[in-house]
């Protein structure tokens, strides 16, 4: 009897730093659809696998105390616990409460609430994640489509987002044989990541793409537009670049429209791929990791449209195509690359030797705007075919203001840039243009270059924020000059 007690006293913790409880989840998800306040509870195992009693010196919240969950380990409550005794051989039940009000403002209650659960155990950390869905939104497909693929039709009909709650994004979305229309307002929220095609390949997740067959109709207006954006609502990541993939208008895909929205915190803000034609107006896009605009080979009519902050080029213009810009801003501050990039071929290959090389005609007009930025050169112009075919690249710039050096220099061997930017004003570092770039406001200053130099166009009488253009001397770039 006194061996017998001797072996089941607890005097005989396991010590050795490399003992590890074992966890019935990693994850914590709480998949509750809270349509109204509700609270939802789940639990977790917590094993010990070993053959002498474990202590696990300290549980605890890592949000806490302003987490949303609760806990309760082995009967004890509390988000911060000491000295949890596991037998041998044996398990423990620690419960997670969390309550929700879906129709508190998200930056309250956010699309996805998390937290950790942390455990201390002989100096060795472990943690399990805590995940619960918190604001009453439109999830398209689902909540755990994350990096999967879903096709949406309509029978090329209209599928109209005029539900007042969000709309949050999961996965790979495509659209085909239907016209998605965002009315005013519409809030869009779209989840990043990593998804994985059939092949393992990897790719960034959270992509709004549409087919041949679909087509984007974004209508908002000065007082409500429709709004785009990475579904991390804190604060902190309000300018956050590379949050989601991207949107992309398909090959050969017509009929897209876009006015008055704001796309930010993307990959690529948005590609309009080969074939496919874009009209967008009143527009920004801003804060892409890689490109806010590309073109490819596509058609795009841009009118008072900001296209600033981008860790690649602001625009960039590949393959040729047509485009014609009217009073838009380009501005490209702290990123090594140009505010404007365009070319008039490609290479299959992918490599730097182009082994396969294609081209095609590019005509490109920029007029009353503005391409400028941080560096000397903010227009890089490829041309591909040389004088083999003029045809291949056309392009002009009217009242315009630019920055730009080697397009300018006699080492170029190219044709003189003003002779195809005429008017224009080359500015250089002493010159004033934005109200404060430093703080992304491309207002124009008082003393701007930009003012009065445009040449005034009958359709575009107002500015980006719904301000009246001078009649006979307006302003470039996508916002007249206010007192």
């Amino acid at each position: 009897m006194a061996m017998l007690i001797s072996a089941c006293t607890k005097d005989e913790f396991i010590t050795d730093g490399d003992a590890k409880l074992v966890f019935s989840l990693d994850t914590i998800s709480f998949d509750t659809v809270f349509t109204q306040r509700g609270s939802a509870t789940l639990s977790l195992k917590l094993y010990n696998r070993h053959n002498r009693f474990i202590k696990v010196s300290r549980i605890w919240l890592e949000g806490a105390p302003q987490s949303a969950f609760r806990m309760n380990v082995d009967g004890i409550a509390g988000s911060d616990i000491s000295d949890v005794e596991i037998p041998p051989d044996d398990s423990i039940y620690v419960f997670f409460e969390v309550t929700v009000d879906p129709d508190q403002p998200i930056s309250i209650s956010p699309f996805v609430i998390e937290d950790q659960a942390n455990f201390m155990t002989n100096g060795n950390a472990q943690s399990v994640v805590l995940e619960a869905w918190g604001q009453n939104a439109n999830y398209l497909p689902g909540r755990f489509f994350g990096g999967r693929q879903s096709l949406f039709t309509c029978d090329l009909n209209e599928w109209v987002w005029d539900d007042p709650k969000p709309y949050v994004i999961f996965g790979a979305m495509v659209i085909d044989s239907c016209t998605l229309v965002m009315p005013p307002g519409t809030q869009v929220y779209i989840h990043g990541g990593i998804g994985r095609t059939e092949d393992r390949s990897p790719y960034s997740d959270g992509i709004l793409y549409f087919f041949r067959h679909g087509k984007l109709q974004i209508q908002g207006s000065f007082d409500d537009p429709v709004v785009i954006q990475g579904d991390r609502l804190e604060s902190s990541f309000g300018e956050v670049p590379g949050q989601w993939g991207r949107i992309q208008l398909g090959p050969m895909s017509t009929g897209h429209n876009i006015n008055h929205a704001v796309i930010k915190n993307g990959i690529l803000g948005l590609l309009v791929d080969s074939l496919a034609d874009l009209t967008i107006r009143n527009s920004q896009i801003s804060n892409a990791s890689g490109t806010n605009l590309a073109g490819y080979n596509a058609s795009i009519l841009a009118e008072n449209c900001l296209f600033h902050t981008s860790g690649g080029t602001n625009v960039s213009l590949i393959l040729g195509g047509d485009y014609d810009f009217s009073y838009c801003t380009l501005a490209n501050y702290g990123s090594p690359t140009e505010a404007l990039r365009a070319s008039n071929f490609t290479c299959l290959d992918g490599t730097a030797l182009c082994e396969r090389p294609v081209a095609a005609p590019l005509n490109m007009s920029f007029r009353n705007s503005i391409i400028y930025g941080s560096s000397r050169d903010e227009i890089a112009l490829v041309d591909g075919v040389g004088e083999q075919d003029p045809r291949f690249f056309r392009y002009e710039f009217k009242h315009c203001v630019v920055r730009v050096d080697e397009l300018v220099s006699e080492e170029g061997g190219h044709p003189d840039f003003f002779d195809f930017c005429d008017p224009c004003i080359n500015g250089d570092f002493q010159s004033l243009l934005f109200a404060d770039p430093d703080m992304n406001d491309y207002h124009l200053d008082s003393l701007s270059i930009a003012q009065e130099i445009a040449q005034p166009v009958a359709t575009l009488r107002r500015d980006l924020e719904g301000n009246e253009r001078d009649p006979t001397a307006p302003d470039a770039g996508c916002f007249e000059y206010q007192d």
